[in-house]
C-alpha cells in the first residue's frame, strides 16, 4: 500500500510575513486527502498550486481551532470551489461546535452571496450547500476513507481548540495545532509515526510563549519523547526563526533522541505503511 505524504502548505505563526499560515495536506495510503487547518487569505490556493493541488482538491477539512490564521481561507477554497465547477459537492469540515459557530459567522461576514447557516453547514441563497460541516466530541473517531479515520483531543490554547489524530492502514500521525505544553498530546501520539508539533519559540522564551497560549520548541521535544514517537516535524514558526530554524532544532534535540526537524513551507515528509 501507499505510504502516507504530509504537505506543509504553510509553517507561519500568525505574525508571519515570509511563511503562509498553517496549513497540511495529508494524503493517506488508501488515497484519502485531508486538509489540516486552511490558512488565511487565499494562501492555500497559491501554494497549492505550487505542488499540483487545486481547492477543488480539498474534499475534507480538519480545523483545530477558530483563530483567522488557521481558519480563515475556508471561505476562499469553498469559494473557488464553487466558482470552477457550480454542481460540485460543498468541502465538508470537522471540529468542535464552538469553532464551527464561529465559522458559520465567518461565512456570513464575508461571503456576499451565502445568507444563511446552521448546524449542519453555511448555504447560497438558492438554497444549495456553501460548506457542510460535522461538530466532533473529543476522542470521537470519524471514519474519512476505506481505511483512514480521525479523532479529535483537547488541547490549551482557546475554548474549542483541539489537536487530530490521523489513522491510515494502521499507522498514525498526530497534528498538536495550537497549544501550551500538553500532556493530552502525549497521549493521543502514543506509539504514532509522525508527530507535528507546534514550536513558538525555544526554551529562553518559554513564559512568552505560555502567555500566547503556544509551545516552545524543547516542549514540542518533550511530549514527542514521553509519547515514543518515531519522527518530530515542528512547525508554526514565529519571524524570529523563519531566516535559522537550526536553534529550535537544537533545543528540541535537548529532549527527544529521534529525527527532528522543522517544516518549510511546501516541506514534504513521507510516513511509511506497512
Amino acid at each position: 500500500m501507499p505510504d502516507i505524504t504530509v504537505t506543509f502548505l504553510g509553517t507561519g505563526a500568525g505574525v508571519s510575513v515570509d511563511r503562509a499560515h498553517t496549513a497540511i495536506v495529508v494524503d493517506c495510503a488508501d488515497g484519502t486527502r485531508l486538509l489540516l487547518d486552511a490558512s488565511s487569505g487565499n494562501s492555500v490556493m497559491r501554494q497549492g498550486a505550487a505542488v499540483g493541488m487545486a481547492a477543488s482538491h480539498f474534499d475534507q477539512v480538519l480545523l483545530t481551532h477558530h483563530h483567522g490564521d488557521h481558519m480563515g481561507g475556508i471561505p476562499f477554497i469553498s469559494g473557488q470551489r464553487r466558482f470552477s465547477d457550480p454542481g460540485d459537492p460543498a468541502m465538508h469540515v470537522y471540529s468542535t461546535e464552538e469553532t464551527l459557530d464561529r465559522l458559520g459567522k465567518v461565512c456570513l461576514a464575508t461571503q456576499m452571496n451565502v445568507p444563511s447557516v446552521d448546524q449542519a453547514g453555511a448555504y447560497l441563497a438558492d438554497g444549495r450547500a456553501f460548506l457542510s460541516w460535522t461538530a466532533v466530541d473529543n476522542s470521537q473517531w470519524i471514519t474519512l476513507g476505506p481505511t483512514s479515520r480521525a479523532c479529535a483531543f483537547p488541547v490549551d490554547h482557546i475554548p474549542g481548540a483541539v489537536g487530530w489524530k490521523i489513522e491510515s492502514n494502521g499507522v498514525s500521525v498526530v497534528f498538536s495545532g495550537d497549544t501550551r505544553f500538553n500532556p493530552h498530546v502525549a497521549e493521543a501520539a502514543q506509539g504514532a509515526s509522525l508527530l507535528i508539533h507546534e514550536a513558538f519559540c525555544t526554551d529562553a522564551d518559554q513564559q512568552a510563549a505560555a502567555i500566547r497560549g503556544h509551545s516552545t520548541a524543547g516542549e514540542a521535544a518533550r511530549i514527542a519523547s514521553q509519547s515514543g514517537v518515531a519522527e518530530l516535524v515542528m512547525t508554526h514558526i514565529t519571524p524570529s526563526f523563519h531566516a535559522n530554524i537550526q536553534p529550535l532544532i537544537d533545543d528540541a534535540k535537548l529532549h527527544f533522541q529521534g529525527p527532528i526537524s522543522a517544516a518549510n513551507d511546501l516541506t514534504v515528509v513521507t510516513v511509511a505503511t506497512p
